[in-house]
């Protein structure tokens, strides 16, 4: 049985300066906070700015254009981003998994071409997991990469693509063997330019009226024998390690504080004693989310597995964003309107439009507690 205690997370006095320059680099920052209350905009030329000060790919090592920096020096500089909702989702994904996976599992061409690119914040990446009808079954994937003369063919389509319309790069889970009682045996990850014939991308609008979302079908794509990132039959593996990374960050429980904070001003006109309880509810969970993230990263520096507790900081995280809107409508009856003019009523209608994708990015939350639950023996 695993041991779920969460370690002590490291203390970082340079983290801790960081945070200052961040908070005055925001303050001078002319571009426009994200009216979605999330990390979700997408600002390439703040994406540059990041990547210019070294805040970006801070965990990588040098001579791969990283910062030299730690994972705490890190959490610390994405946590105030998403305090300050900073447009940073054009290089997110590609910071926070692509990257730290070509480190692990990539060849060298790769790392050196690579890895320079998204720690500057000019090179961004999408994600080519879920399928077409196979709902969360991942494990299910059907787009095949067949070998061939000097490299792989793939066809398939991927689903709910995070901005593949947009990016420059996917990492490609796909079947390179046939499929036997090991259902998760014979896939492999493959970096794929997006710009390769015979991809297409088909954007798909949520219910909030964004359109990031793709589903990406691959007709006789050619990739060469150098798009295999790792060994060909140990894709599982490799993007289970990966999703570490995506479920155990404070972007999993920060992205709607946003309205807690327009909440808080409004609260600030209007005190009351309901009021008071429900924020000192909101920052206990977010305390304690907080203190559990920070010690994955910690977990992760000493090379420690940190699956299951990523898994636990995911779920948990799920939970308490999709109890923000509900929990606020609670106390303030304010009319939620995604153009209103009120600050509060715009941040509230936004989240209650994105609160039921908490429990789908990174992972279901029956996926979730089925990782929990085999981790602790009880399936």
């Amino acid at each position: 049985m695993n041991n779920l205690s969460f370690p002590r997370p490291l203390h970082s006095e340079i983290g801790e300066r960081l945070r200052v320059e961040v908070r005055e680099f925001l303050d001078d920052w002319h571009g426009d906070r994200h009216a979605a209350a999330t990390f979700g905009g997408f600002d390439p030329e703040f994406s540059e700015a990041l990547g210019q000060r070294g805040w970006i790919g801070m965990g990588f090592p040098k001579r791969y254009g990283g910062g030299g920096y730690g994972l705490m020096e890190r959490f610390v500089v994405l946590e105030e981003l998403l305090a300050a909702r900073a447009p940073m989702f054009a290089h997110a994904v590609a910071e926070r998994q692509s990257g730290p996976l070509l480190l692990r599992f990539g060849n060298e061409r790769q790392r050196e071409e690579i890895v320079p690119q998204i720690a500057s914040g000019k090179c961004y990446f999408c994600i080519g997991l879920s399928e077409p009808n196979s709902g969360s079954d991942l494990a299910s994937v059907r787009t095949r990469a067949t070998k061939v003369d000097g490299g792989w063919l793939v066809n398939g389509a991927k689903i709910w693509t995070s901005s593949a319309h947009r990016t420059h790069y996917m990492i490609l889970l796909c079947r390179t063997a046939p499929a036997s009682e090991v259902r998760q045996a014979g896939l492999s990850q493959f970096l794929v330019d997006m710009s390769t014939p015979g991809i297409t991308c088909r954007q798909i609008v949520n219910i909030a009226g964004d359109a990031d979302f793709n589903e990406v079908h691959f007709q006789d794509v050619f990739l060469p024998d150098d798009a295999l990132i790792g060994v060909a039959g140990e894709g599982w593996q490799q993007v289970t390690s990966e999703l570490t990374f995506e479920r155990s960050g404070p972007d999993r429980f920060m992205s709607h504080m946003g309205a807690v904070e327009e909440f808080v001003a409004v609260l600030k006109q209007q005190p009351s004693s309901e009021g008071a309880r429900t924020v000192g509810r909101l920052v206990a969970h977010l305390s304690t989310l907080r203190r559990m993230s920070r010690s994955i990263a910690t977990m992760i520096t000493e090379e420690q597995e940190a699956g299951l507790h990523a898994a636990l900081v995911k779920d948990l995280g799920n939970c308490f964003e999709q109890e923000i809107p509900e929990t606020l409508r609670l106390v303030l009856q304010t009319e939620p309107e995604p153009d209103a003019s009120l600050a509060y009523s715009a941040a509230l209608a936004n989240v209650i439009l994105h609160a039921p994708s908490c429990s789908i990015r990174g992972g279901t939350k029956e996926v979730l507690r089925g990782i929990i639950a085999k981790s602790l023996g009880l399936r």
